[in-house]
């Protein structure tokens, strides 16, 4: 019988008929082997069987060479989307990242009043949507203090979908990205349930799987005001039938202890969050001193596979900046990291000259394109397994070009 979500989409075609070229298996977390090479099998559902076989630990090592072939099979994951071009976090880019190339789109989650998880980079949506220009929501502004940090605006948690729904995305870096404002106005707010849908049907129009990469957002806190995120996340890929080892899903988080939750009840790959400074909002709230960089030393990394399938950090972390912000040699991080079977996938990857290492950037404002092609290099060139790129088409064609 088919398996439909609330509103009676069918889902059978993405998860019954999705094409892809390895069996389903569980997923033994805790246990170094061969357990990656099947994720990245069923991640990379449309790439060859030479790429589905090849582990990670046939990438560099901590100190060794480069690997050859470096880019081959690397996942390229449409980072809220193509929110270089167009709002982030909403079915446009979600849409165009896929037709772009890109094989996983990535909405991040965040919950409304009446528990329903909706895409925004964060809860504060002042940045992100027309909601300062409503005055009939003018009252729900306020201030709040998420994971120690003090918000002043609007937040997803204090609307109703129904509320969420009339409002319209803005592109939330005008000064950068100024050809993304023609858009402003012209989106919704989508729905977690509405993002596998569109998964669905670019899956069949596209043949091939385009898959969904969510992510937690600020799961403690939202756990400390009744709303806890992980219930309807399980609940929403069990109902679509997605809650499978081969499922075109990795989950991920940059806190720890819903992860660890999140692996007793999902059968898809998990995914630790890194970021180069700073601690875990759920490790400073349970007192634990651990910061990131603890987690990406040899025996943090070994205590993430114990709950976990790869690792997303900071893309510093994996290629150095200088001093002088050119770019660096690569550090061990890929290396301890396939030593203990994780996949990794930095982020993230832009093509302005904004976010460049300095002798990448091209002469012009700081909203130019810069060699971008040369940082995908580098990093395919460090064993990295995916990339989480703003400009889902410049890394294809970076990757097509290794």
């Amino acid at each position: 019988m088919p398996v439909t979500v609330a509103d009676n989409t069918c889902f059978t075609g993405w998860t019954s008929n999705s094409h892809l070229p390895v069996a389903a298996r569980s997923l033994d977390r805790g246990k170094v082997g061969n357990v990656p090479s099947a994720i990245q099998g069923a991640a990379v559902a449309a790439f060859t069987a030479a790429a589905l076989t090849t582990a990670p630990t046939g990438a560099s090592g901590a100190g060794g060479k480069p690997r050859e072939n470096a880019g081959a099979g690397v996942l390229v994951i449409g980072h809220r989307g193509a929110s270089g071009y167009r709002p982030e976090h909403t079915l446009a880019s979600y849409e165009l990242a896929a037709r772009m190339g890109a094989d996983f789109i990535e909405p991040d989650l965040v919950s409304t009043s009446d528990g329903v998880l909706v895409a925004r980079h964060e809860s504060a949506i002042g940045d992100t949507t027309d909601v300062a220009n409503r005055p009939q929501f003018a009252d729900r502004r306020t201030t709040k203090t998420i994971d120690g940090v003090e918000h002043t605006g609007w937040f997803t948690e204090d609307f109703t979908l129904a509320e969420l729904k009339t409002l319209r995305a803005k592109e939330r870096i005008p000064a950068i990205r100024q050809e993304n404002t023609i858009y402003d106005g012209r989106f919704e707010i989508p729905t977690f349930d509405e993002v596998l849908q569109l998964c669905e049907r670019l899956t069949e129009e596209l043949g091939r799987v385009i898959g969904v990469y969510p992510e937690t957002k600020h799961p403690t806190y939202f756990a400390s005001i009744g709303k806890p995120l992980e219930p309807a996340l399980v609940a929403t890929l069990d109902r679509a039938g997605l809650n499978r080892p081969d499922a075109p899903v990795f989950v991920q988080s940059f806190e720890t202890a819903n992860l660890r939750k999140l692996n007793d009840e999902l059968h898809v790959p998990l995914v630790q969050l890194l970021e180069a400074k700073g601690i875990p909002a759920d490790l400073a709230a349970a007192g634990d001193p651990r910061t990131y960089a603890d987690l990406a030393t040899p025996a943090g990394l070994a205590d993430i596979a114990s709950y976990a399938d790869a690792i997303g950090p900071d893309k510093n972390m994996v290629v150095a900046r200088n001093a002088d912000g050119t770019l660096g040699a690569p550090t061990p991080l890929v290396g301890y990291a396939h030593a203990v079977n994780l996949l990794v996938h930095p982020y993230t990857f832009r093509n302005e000259n904004h976010f460049l290492p300095a002798n990448l950037r091209t002469t012009g404002s700081a909203v130019d394109y810069g060699n971008v092609f040369a940082e995908y290099a580098a990093f395919f060139a460090a064993g990295v397994d995916g990339v989480f790129a703003d400009n889902p088409d410049t890394a294809v064609a970076a990757r097509e070009a290794q």
